[in-house]
């Protein structure tokens, strides 16, 4: 791996030793890289010879912002990143009252085949590494000016499908010479990934698990969300009571509401039996209207809501935000897709 800022401190400072160098070059690297510099040649207190060096055999790549859109309604900031080899991933920069959240990709696409997500329609093309993921939080940052305080990684494509250079991404976010955002501020999403949350439970990190449930019965799941095909949802809840028995962490259930789907009482029901026993959140989240799908938003949000609460569960409608906008992870890039491919078939 010649990708330094996949790297972590330990495993960069032992490249320079490699080169002859001393290891506290390898705490000035890694301090330059995770500032977002974009040429060795930022590095002032870093030798001009090394510099040199690090350029010929560990080129340094960055990401372009190929779109931007800005909320005039809330100010949300929306980016279409363009990767060294072309692809293009999204990252949504949210304003709350606590502080900036970044929503980040872990891959190009996403092979899950959720019904009602817009990221998976032209299935996956690869993984992410960790320094790209990284990147996202890094130039946000630098582009808007502002501390990024909290992650959450539920842009395009499933973390626990790449957990390997999620792990080390988590790893290099953490770290105090680099962003130090704490495990507590970052949430992970997955849509059921049972393998996988086994042994993010093991790893014992405090971030905030969110699951994307969206039906609690497995016939209804298994339409909607094929992944309930290989992890049926029983196997999924069987899981996440393992997961807080081990972390003592709560786990936030994500519930896109879908009308004559998921929104019927007899489902909210089977939640709270399902989640009896462990401290669950419910994050109810009004469905986003995606062209391409005949699923609509649901009329019974509020009613479905309070037969949650009916049984002692702490049930929350997500707030939307970036109205204006292509906010919904998957639009913009879909948006760039569709026009890349007009502009071909009209050459």
């Amino acid at each position: 791996m010649n990708e330094l800022k996949s790297m972590t401190l330990s495993e960069l400072t032992e490249v320079l030793r490699a080169m002859g160098e001393p290891a506290f070059r390898g705490n000035q690297v890694f301090t330059w890289l995770h500032k977002g510099i974009q040429s060795y040649d930022e590095m002032k207190n870093v030798p001009k010879g090394l510099r040199e060096k690090l350029a010929q055999t560990c080129p340094l790549v960055v990401p372009k912002a190929a779109r931007k859109q800005v909320s005039r309604l809330d100010g949300t900031v929306k980016y279409l990143w363009e990767l060294a080899d072309g692809n293009c991933v999204e990252s949504v920069l949210m304003r709350y009252h606590h502080g900036n959240t970044v929503c980040v990709s872990t891959q190009v696409g996403c092979r899950m085949g959720c019904a009602f997500c817009a990221s998976t329609i032209a299935g996956k093309v690869r993984d992410l590494t960790p320094a790209e993921i990284l990147d996202q939080v890094i130039f946000t940052q630098m582009d808007t000016g502002e501390t990024v305080s909290n992650i959450v990684l539920m842009g395009i494509g499933e973390p626990l499908d790449n957990l390997d250079a999620v792990l080390r991404f988590l790893e290099l976010v953490n770290h105090p010479k680099g962003l130090n955002i704490g495990m507590r501020h970052i949430s992970l999403s997955t849509c059921g990934v049972v393998p996988g949350i086994r042994r993010l439970a093991e790893t014992g990190l405090q971030l905030t698990l969110s699951v994307s449930l969206h039906a609690p019965d497995s016939e209804t799941r298994s339409k909607i969300m094929p992944v309930n095909r290989a992890y049926d949802v029983e196997e999924l809840f069987a899981a996440c009571h393992d997961y807080f028995q081990r972390t003592g962490r709560r786990i936030s259930f994500e519930y896109a509401i879908i009308d004559g789907v998921n929104d019927h009482d007899w489902q909210a029901d089977l939640i709270a039996q399902k989640l009896r026993g462990m401290p669950g959140h419910v994050n109810l989240i009004p469905l986003n209207d995606v062209a391409e799908s005949s699923l609509k938003p649901s009329r019974r949000l509020a009613a479905f809501q309070k037969r949650l609460e009916s049984h002692g569960l702490t049930a929350t409608v997500r707030r939307s935000l970036g109205g204006d906008i292509d906010a919904s992870c998957g639009q913009l890039r879909r948006k760039a897709m569709e026009e890349a491919q007009k502009g071909e078939d009209s050459q």
